[in-house]
């Protein structure tokens, strides 16, 4: 994945005002949030708020978030450090009763 692409899931992250780590039920829950707030019937009977976000907007970061968790299911910040697989394996599952044993040091 090329910065370009990491800068729009960022992008994208920000405007659905989602952490650097989230679930699909995150993302789904914080489209659906900004959905209502930003659609054009809503946001025209609240004069005053703050200026809407275009719907067009937040449906092409929904898609894009959901893309990237389909394709590669990893927290939606770049990794600065590279882990080694163990490590990788219990940063995302160390909590897990199933997979989350522990580790033999």
């Amino acid at each position: 994945m090329t910065r370009k692409d990491w800068k729009k899931i960022v992008a994208a992250r920000d405007l659905l005002g989602l952490a650097e780590k989230a679930t699909l039920a995150e993302i789904k829950r914080a489209y659906r949030r900004m959905s209502k707030k930003h659609h054009p019937d809503m946001a025209a009977s609240r004069p005053g708020d703050e200026q809407p976000v275009a719907m067009h907007e937040i449906t092409t970061a929904y898609q894009l978030l959901l893309a990237y968790c389909r394709d590669y299911r990893f927290p939606l910040v770049m990794q600065q450090d590279s882990l080694d697989p163990e490590d990788w394996w219990f940063d995302r599952f160390g909590q897990d009763p199933l997979w989350g044993k522990q580790r033999e040091e």
